[in-house]
């Protein structure tokens, strides 16, 4: 029993990173209403680091295996998956709400697959492109449905679906950056974590600087939402999310894409939209024959994906 666990570890811990994430999601997608998504990301990455950070000091972990070419790419893989990828899923989760912005992410498999074939020059089979179809299918059934007594907005929703597609890209390229960080290397998981949030932190921070310097001090994001945190729900909301959502997922994704396939890890991280579907029905939400049937559809490209790698 312990060898079959050991040999499913990477696999186990990409599922229990989408439950976490389902779960933080639902919490993120309400803090949303209080929170730009530029300062929601840095106030739950900087929790998580500090997390992180703490973890690393009491546990003694060893940086081994930690070389230039390592921090290189896991720095990159934040840069772009963390500081632009979750700053574009929360934009796209104010817009779509916490069920379409999941299955969004169902993209980032394919996605991931088609990067490697363009980078790495990896030949895609017939089940991998019909692993594609299948979840592209998925994904504009579900985002194509309109929610019973809500106003139509297209350009809002056509906004959402821009920024929940450049997430999902983020997604995909940060995975390939850390999987080549740490396959085969002895690059602890927890590490690897605390060097993507920093990679992450620097991007947001960055972001906010060069936005700061082309606003009017009127218009300036941090008051408002400086307001919002000092209030318990809205701080104990981000605590909570960046514990469940950053600290715990993000460590547990890293430990994913060590010890299993890319390809494999990305699909079990992309059924946080069937982790989320329950979670919705027990806060009121409706859930349509036609979303279940959507995010099936989407799963099961995501599924025939794993025999891509």
């Amino acid at each position: 029993m312990l060898d079959i666990l050991i040999t499913v570890r990477g696999e186990a811990a990409a599922l229990f990173a989408a439950f976490l994430w389902a779960v933080s999601t639902v919490i993120f997608g309400r803090l949303g209403k209080q929170l730009p998504p530029l300062i929601l990301n840095l106030v739950k990455g900087i929790v998580a680091l500090a997390l992180i950070g703490s973890t690393l000091a009491l546990g003694q972990f060893a940086a081994t295996g930690i070389d230039r070419r390592a921090i290189t790419l896991l720095l990159l893989s934040g840069i772009i998956g963390i500081g632009l990828g979750d700053t574009a899923y929360f934009t796209a989760l104010n817009h779509l709400g916490a069920r379409r912005v999941l299955l969004l992410e169902t993209l980032a498999p394919p996605l991931a697959a088609l990067i490697a074939w363009l980078t790495l020059q990896e030949a895609l089979g017939l089940t991998a492109w019909l692993g594609i179809l299948l979840t592209l299918g998925g994904v504009g059934w579900v985002i194509s449905e309109g929610v019973p007594g809500a106003t139509v907005h297209t350009q809002q929703t056509l906004r959402g679906v821009g920024f929940g597609i450049l997430a999902a890209v983020g997604q995909a390229a940060g995975a390939v950056l850390s999987r080549a960080a740490l396959a085969n290397t002895a690059v602890d998981p927890l590490w690897s974590s605390l060097l993507r949030l920093l990679g992450g932190l620097v991007m947001m921070a960055g972001i906010l600087l060069w936005t700061s310097c082309h606003r009017p001090a009127a218009s300036q994001p941090w008051q408002p939402a400086w307001r919002s945190l000092k209030t318990p729900p809205v701080w104990g909301g981000v605590a909570v999310g960046a514990f469940l959502g950053t600290y715990l997922a993000i460590w547990l994704q890293q430990m994913s894409l060590k010890y299993a396939p890319t390809g494999i890890a990305q699909s079990l991280t992309s059924t946080s939209p069937l982790f989320v579907l329950p979670i919705a029905a027990l806060l009121g939400d409706r859930i349509s024959l036609r979303a279940l049937l959507g995010v099936l559809i989407a799963l099961g490209g995501v599924w025939l994906l794993i025999g891509v790698r």
